[in-house]
């Protein structure tokens, strides 16, 4: 399991930032004007080159002064900044700038479809932040303000494609929220389907309006991780990615996307490619995240290495999400090749650095409280079929067998393990077999690996055009309980759930 809000808002944070406070000038009214400087730095913030783009706001702000554009694509570069890095010290530094913004786009014009879209982004982008913080509620009392500003600015202006883009996304949001939090879905009015969310989404990337063209490069990226995600159309994600021939040289978000869905494609040679080829120009933003990647990548074909990356995360990284999981992968890598005192020196890091926010934070410390190492084959064999090393990872299990493993728990990663190998070369009746006894072995077990089998199995038999029998094993993932990976696990079946009731 690799990597991808819920959650009171701040009633008032602090008073207007004088950095956003706008020249009064009573004769010109503020103005909603994505011209053609704008629309430049939003190209280049978008790439994450945010120190360019940065530039081209400020001289913008003195060249228009009452234009609230530059305002606004302001937040995209806190956005992006907070949200990739999680440092504390610029939460805290960036944060009195909210509500500053948001008062100054009130001050435009009302008929404008920027009026209120440009309010539904910047509560958007915070929720995502607020997540990162722990500031649960403050992110879904956001996410609520979003989504019903975006819903009325799509009332209004049903023209304006950026809308749908916005809008879109959290109606897939929405359609999958785990069981568990549907109390709170109903609690802050949000709604929505997986169909609904993607014709928007859809709707607008195959527009030439203008702004849609504006937008486009942003409104595929939250398509595609929601394809891939929620829809697990993953051959379509990558496809759609090949014909788009985007330059992940120079744009580092497409290198983020790109990178970050190969290695949840179990491709980790190309998320090595791509960030090997990063432009290291000083305008971009300057991301651990990219360690972290390359360290995983490196580590799924049992590279010694990807500890040097993996541990300069950990020392540059400001912000708790995936340490601990970072912190597992550096321990199993000296695990792995027969360090033990290494090994155990990461292992008790676990216990003290990062969070449990995510699933496989959670799974991460889970295994460092049990003492338990991992059968040393049965992660090697992890580990290549992850990177999508399916052959090596056959050849690591060549000869065994379930009997070959005396403690239950490896026994049931072995069928597991051996599914998803089977599964991934297509080789899906052998894949079906192995799913089948892992569910047997895990159905009442703490371990992930049951319910991942159910999943799978739903998964084929989708494919297949049975959606009888997908909806039997995806309701059987929800019936689990307990175990490991348990939110994300359930998020994947419900989507699964309204894809095959949809269809």
């Amino acid at each position: 399991m690799n990597h991808p809000a819920h959650p009171l808002f701040f009633i008032v944070l602090f008073a207007f930032h004088f950095s956003l406070i706008l020249p009064c000038r009573a004769q010109v009214p503020y103005q909603f004007d994505f011209n053609q400087d704008c629309r430049k730095a939003y190209e280049e913030i978008i790439k994450l080159k945010l120190n360019t783009g940065k530039i081209i706001l400020e001289a913008e702000k003195k060249a228009h002064p009452n234009n609230l554009i530059p305002y606004f694509l302001d937040n995209y570069i806190d956005f992006f900044t907070l949200y990739f890095n999680e440092d504390p010290e610029e939460y805290k530094r960036r944060i009195p700038s909210l509500e500053a913004r948001l008062a100054l786009m009130k001050k435009g014009d009302p008929s404008s479809p920027f009026y209120l879209f440009t309010r539904s982004v910047i509560y958007f982008q915070w929720a995502a932040v607020d997540i990162k913080f722990g500031e649960r509620w403050n992110a879904a009392w956001a996410f609520r303000k979003s989504f019903l500003t975006s819903s009325e600015n799509l009332q209004k202006f049903p023209d304006f494609q950026p809308s749908r883009m916005l809008q879109g996304s959290m109606q897939v949001a929405a359609s999958t929220i785990p069981p568990g939090y549907q109390w709170l879905s109903s609690l802050l009015g949000i709604h929505g389907t997986i169909d609904a969310g993607m014709h928007n989404l859809e709707s607008m990337l195959y527009n030439a309006d203008p702004y849609a063209i504006i937008f486009h490069d942003e409104a595929a990226f939250y398509f595609l991780y929601l394809k891939f995600y929620i829809l697990n159309q993953r051959e379509e994600v990558f496809d759609y990615i090949h014909h788009q021939n985007w330059d992940t040289r120079n744009n580092y978000l497409f290198a983020y996307l790109i990178a970050n869905l190969s290695l949840n494609n179990q491709d980790a040679s190309v998320t090595e490619e791509i960030i090997s080829q990063l432009n290291h120009d000083p305008g971009y933003l300057d991301m651990a995240t990219w360690d972290m990647q390359i360290g995983y990548a490196k580590a799924d074909r049992l590279d010694k290495e990807s500890v040097v990356y993996l541990e300069r995360f950990v020392g540059r990284f400001k912000g708790k999400f995936y340490v601990k999981d970072v912190l597992q992968k550096i321990s199993w890598i000296y695990y792995l090749n027969h360090e033990p005192e290494k090994a155990k020196a990461a292992r008790a890091q676990i216990l003290v650095l990062g969070n449990t926010e995510t699933d496989a934070d959670k799974q991460a410390l889970k295994e460092a409280e049990s003492d338990r190492w991992p059968n040393e084959v049965l992660l090697r064999a992890r580990l290549l079929d992850d990177g999508g090393y399916y052959s090596k990872a056959l050849l690591i299990l060549a000869g065994k067998q379930p009997s070959s493993f005396s403690d239950p728990t490896d026994q049931l990663e072995y069928n597991y393990r051996i599914g998803r190998i089977y599964d991934a070369m297509n080789r899906k009746t052998e894949a079906l077999v192995a799913y089948q006894e892992a569910l047997r072995l895990g159905a009442n077990r703490h371990e992930y690996y049951g319910a991942r089998a159910a999943l799978q199995i739903g998964y084929i038999y989708e494919i297949r055009g049975d959606k009888k029998n997908a909806l039997i094993y995806f309701k059987k993932v929800l019936e689990m309980k307990s175990h490991d990976y348990k939110n994300a696990l359930d998020q994947k079946a419900k989507a699964g759930i309204e894809r095959c009731a949809e269809g």
